[in-house]
């Protein structure tokens, strides 16, 4: 499978920082490395809606709305998306109706979506049953902040499907939040939750690949029990309205291959890089890569797992 970060395509709100030809082209450096997954996973941020009423105001450097078209549905199924998460911070700025937009338009455009309503994405691939189930922080339900619903749901899945694949928004923001330590991270007075414990604890109940996002910064990579965590894939395709300054803007594509019982068989990381108001575009210095390796290698020593110079991704014998 094929996973990215935070995807925002621009917002209409409060004034319009749309991409030109209605994003269509936001996406066409990294479509190649999409369509060749068997699933494809990204975390939209961001309703795509029309509704006039936000469910807050916008606060310089400290609160942000988004919204985007409905239309925008249609570029990320032609991209190669399977299925987008939508438990974040960010699902509600507009509302319920907000949401229910959302859910319409991804699946009118024949994607799969998970969030904290309650969806599981179901998938079929090559006879095995894949489940995706997306997390975030705040109150329950799904949330790793009140982890003991989620494990229990996450123990249940793993009972029907062959691998079971967790999508968590979660963890401090910014550029001062690139390492990872277990404990509580906070970010603007609010639990954001133990990523590391609540990440081994669904492990330990039956989940096969843990995918986090939310700093808004890449962090590192664990092998625990067999199983990869990604403690951040950082940001993607945000077009404006999210700083993409410095690490901000390193965008990782990780590639995992998994057996059948959901175990790590290997990976590897495309590194992008976007700027403001520009697409996702490969990075010949692959900055992405070496900032993981470097934070898998600080924050996880004992981690067996071995990132190579050209990205690949394997195991220590």
């Amino acid at each position: 499978m094929a996973a990215v970060g935070d995807i925002m395509m621009g917002s209409d709100f409060p004034t319009s920082k749309l991409p030109p030809r209605d994003g269509r082209e936001l996406f066409a450096a990294v479509a190649p490395y999409l369509r060749r997954a068997d699933l494809a996973l990204g975390n939209l941020e961001g309703p795509l809606c029309s509704e006039e009423t936000p469910t807050k105001q916008p606060l310089a450097g400290r609160r942000y709305l988004f919204r985007t078209p409905p239309s925008y549905a249609q570029n990320l199924k032609d991209a190669g998306f399977s299925v987008l998460t939508l438990a974040n911070n960010h699902a509600l700025d507009f509302g319920r109706a907000g949401l229910e937009s959302t859910r319409n338009a991804l699946s009118e455009a024949g994607l799969q979506f998970s969030s904290r309503k309650g969806e599981i994405a179901r998938f079929d691939l090559h006879g095995v049953r894949v489940a995706v189930i997306a997390l975030s922080f705040g109150p329950p339900p799904r949330s790793l902040v009140f982890p003991a619903q989620p494990l229990q749901e996450i123990a249940r899945a793993s009972a029907d499907y062959d691998v079971v694949i967790l999508s968590i928004h979660a963890g401090a923001e910014g550029r001062g939040a690139l390492h990872v330590a277990p404990g509580e991270e906070r970010f603007l007075d609010e639990s954001r939750g133990d990523l590391v414990r609540f990440a081994h604890d669904a492990i330990d109940r039956g989940a096969d690949l843990v995918l986090a996002h939310g700093p808004h910064v890449p962090r590192a990579l664990e092998l625990y029990r067999g199983r990869l965590i990604a403690y951040s894939l950082g940001n993607f395709a945000t077009y404006g309205g999210v700083s993409v300054a410095g690490e901000s803007g390193y965008a990782p594509l990780l590639n995992v291959e998994l057996a059948a019982d959901g175990s790590f068989l290997g990976g590897s990381i495309d590194s992008f890089r976007q700027f403001r108001y520009t697409a996702p575009q490969p990075d010949p210095k692959r900055r992405a890569l070496r900032l993981i390796r470097r934070l898998s290698a600080d924050d996880f020593p004992e981690s067996p797992l071995v990132l190579g110079e050209g990205g690949r991704i394997t195991v220590k014998k």
